[in-house]
């Protein structure tokens, strides 16, 4: 059965050479709208990288997660317009300060590129935040940065599915929510994931985009694993569609 391109699906490129990104993408890309570029694949290949979605007519979500000081975080956001890439990470831990410079730039540039504003990492829970010296659950943390990062200027934000509902409800319905973590129900949830959710559960509690990365990686056949989570998404979408 067909499966036309779900727009909220974004696949993350999490391979270590781009002829590897380029071997998935291609089996992905007609269900997926948007190729995540991470940290691995960047380090090594650098702006060919970021160029991939030219090749598959997909938009491209350059997730550095950039977190430095504010001329740096700056002039990379610059730099980042000149790839053309649609979404770029910087970390609302960052400060406001950084994250004005990183919006105000985005604007100057005009190139079309959305900022995303990381919020509390999928990967840390109640307790690591306390190990860094944030006495906060990860829902309440995800909510002040996201305020901090919204006030900053930054159209979105990333966040787990356990707290996207609450950011959707606090935020309004303007703001752009990315939430990484997602798991089709029937997939095994033995990773450094801690907060995850189904695509399901992301489009009912107001997703913007869903990002799936090692459930159609690693799937014996990402072009169905992929073709299934679309579809799923699609199913969510018309259930929440108003009548």
């Amino acid at each position: 059965m067909s499966t036309e391109k779900s727009a909220r699906l974004a696949f993350a490129l999490d391979y270590p050479t781009l002829t590897e990104a380029e071997r998935g993408a291609a089996l992905v890309s007609p269900h997926a709208q948007v190729l995540k570029v991470g940290l691995e694949l960047f380090v090594r290949e650098g702006p060919p990288a970021a160029r991939i979605g030219e090749k598959f007519g997909c938009d491209v979500f350059l997730d550095l997660k950039l977190h430095d000081i504010p001329e740096t975080v700056e002039r990379a956001v610059g730099s980042a317009c000149a790839l053309g890439v649609r979404y770029l990470t910087v970390h609302a831990a960052g400060g406001p300060r950084m994250l004005e410079a990183a919006a105000q730039r985005a604007q100057r540039e005009n190139s079309g590129l959305t900022l995303l504003a990381i919020s509390v990492l999928t990967s840390l829970d109640v307790a690591d935040l306390s190990a860094i010296g944030v006495e906060a659950t990860p829902r309440s943390q995800a909510e002040r940065l996201g305020r901090l990062a919204r006030g900053a200027g930054i159209s979105g934000l990333v966040c787990s599915t356990a707290e996207v509902g609450a950011l959707r409800a606090s935020l309004g319905p303007e703001v752009i929510l990315v939430t990484p973590g997602i798991r089709p129900a029937a997939a095994s949830a033995q990773d450094d994931q801690k907060r995850t959710g189904t695509p399901a559960q992301a489009v009912q509690d107001g997703a913007s985009l869903l990002v799936v990365g090692r459930p159609i990686r690693d799937a014996a056949d990402p072009a169905g694993a992929a073709a299934a989570i679309a579809r799923e998404i699609a199913e969510a979408e018309r259930a929440v569609r108003p009548a």
